[in-house]
């Protein structure tokens, strides 16, 4: 088997790997990446390949530090007042859940930003990945270590179970912390814009430089993460608020189901949906955060996923969390996951 715990040795290993066009899945403080040296296309067209990715669908770039940026982007195109903003975030959410869009550098294969000339960049704060893009002496470019469109790893098991052999190398750093994607952010056009929401709250952007907009799909593919269909279970995922989800599922829409599972967001809507419900054939109930933490249940939601995904059921049902910080970012990958109706 070719997942090993991470070690200075299992790190030497990876980072030989990356230097030799192979592929590594590596932890991050978000979900698990599946690395590529950044500057090699044929490297990056296995990525695609094992993936089972749309070449339209851009990578993100991760670096080692702050100061890595001028290799991987072109900071000439940047105005001054732009300038201001990107140090700004760099100096207080880097390293971090926070991938800024900027004009890539020419060095940068197209392959990795599906012909854009932008790039998604990242500095992780995960200790394992800072030294494995440090040993590798490179830029890494790196979508999640799944197979594409499916639920997120954030657990090296994940990746096994999904990519198996397919890696050279899985680094195995213990469950991911934060547990959902990166924010993207683009600084490159007339508004700032979040494209994707993430592990980054947009009230921590806010903070810094100004309100930002929250992009639609009107744009097209600039960055991971913006297909309408995203993030799947295996098993039909369907979504509801707080007051719906109290009502549901009833004994009519459950008639003909044998094995459902209910995701609540906190304890508070599991007590008030059994205060209501009558006995149902409900095979898994769990809840992201018993207290409602928003942070919390970030970082549980695609564990709980997996957990419900592999344990027979017909049908998971779950509740949207409150739409405010890591709530905008729980909300978007429930929503890309779900069942379209």
């Amino acid at each position: 088997m070719n997942l090993f715990p991470v070690t200075d040795e299992s790190l030497k290993k990876g980072a030989d790997i990356l230097k030799n066009g192979g592929l590594v899945a590596f932890p991050t403080e978000t979900v698990y990446g599946l690395g590529a040296d950044a500057f090699n296309p044929q490297a990056l067209a296995k990525i695609f390949e094992v993936k089972g990715r749309p070449h339209f669908d851009p990578l993100i770039i991760h670096i080692v530090s702050a100061r890595a940026l001028e290799k991987v982007a072109d900071m000439s195109l940047l105005d001054n007042e732009t300038r201001k903003k990107l140090f700004l975030l760099a100096d207080n959410l880097w390293p971090g859940p926070l991938s800024i869009i900027l004009p890539k550098n020419e060095k940068i294969p197209g392959i990795a930003t599906a012909g854009l000339k932008t790039a998604a960049i990242r500095f992780p704060a995960n200790e394992a990945a800072q030294k494995l893009i440090s040993l590798s002496g490179t830029a890494v470019a790196a979508p999640s270590a799944n197979p594409f469109g499916s639920l997120s790893p954030t657990r090296a098991e994940h990746v096994r179970d999904g990519l198996g052999g397919k890696v050279d190398l899985i680094l195995d750093g213990g469950p991911s912390q934060i547990g959902i994607e990166s924010t993207v952010l683009d600084l490159t056009g007339e508004k700032i814009k979040i494209l994707r929401p993430g592990g980054t709250p947009r009230e921590k952007i806010e903070g810094l430089i100004g309100s930002v907009e929250m992009s639609g799909d009107e744009s097209g593919i600039v960055s991971p993460g913006q297909l309408k269909n995203h993030y799947s279970p295996k098993t039909p995922l369907f979504v509801f608020s707080r007051e719906e989800i109290i009502n549901q599922p009833s004994e009519a829409a459950c008639a003909t189901i044998e094995r459902i599972a209910l995701l609540f967001f906190d304890s508070s809507t599991r007590d008030a949906w059994r205060k209501t419900q009558k006995p149902l054939k409900i095979a898994v109930i769990r809840v992201l955060s018993e207290t409602g933490d928003l942070q919390e249940a970030a970082s549980r939601l695609f564990e709980i996923l997996h957990e419900a995904d592999n344990s027979n059921i017909t049908r998971i049902i779950a509740q949207l969390a409150p739409n405010q910080g890591l709530g905008e970012a729980i909300n978007d990958r429930l929503m890309r996951g779900a069942v379209v109706s």
